[in-house]
């Protein structure tokens, strides 16, 4: 169910396999997602469900290293996240793809899922995931 932090893009003249061809190069989230610094390992068989990759984000004394895990895949249509993000708890990520008339409709539904974060979920938070979710979505409009 889509909630209040949906984040949605057209994405002109891309069709859903283009923009999918970024989301199963676990080597490009670096370069697209908002808060990751550098993608260290992606699993062989990433973005099939079980499959993560292992990233680090922040800087200098704040630096993390974490992972994202595939919870569901649809080729060219759908992609299910679970985001590890000690030692805040965990996000739910769905990004979904569609094709419309001006190119696809892309769109990010992101929620805390486990721990602190999602003890404190409340409209601030989804304003905050939303306004990083757009500019993560145009970084992936331009790979």
């Amino acid at each position: 169910m889509a909630g209040v932090a949906v984040t949605r893009r057209v994405m002109s003249g891309l069709d859903p396999g283009a923009v999918f061809d970024v989301l199963r190069d676990g080597r490009t989230y670096e370069h697209w997602v908002v808060g990751t610094r550098a993608i260290r390992v992606v699993e062989p068989d990433w973005p099939a469900p079980g499959s993560a990759l292992h990233y680090t984000i922040g800087y200098g004394p704040l630096r993390k290293d974490d992972e994202t895990r595939s919870c569901g895949y649809e080729p060219d249509r759908r992609l299910e996240l679970e985001a590890h993000a000690w030692p805040a708890g965990t996000a739910r990520i769905e990004l979904r793809a569609e094709p419309v008339s001006e190119g696809t409709l892309v769109s990010i539904d992101e929620h805390p899922l486990r721990g602190p974060a999602k003890l404190l979920h409340n409209p601030l938070v989804d304003l905050t995931i939303k306004i990083r979710n757009v500019e993560t979505l145009r970084r992936l409009e331009r790979l």
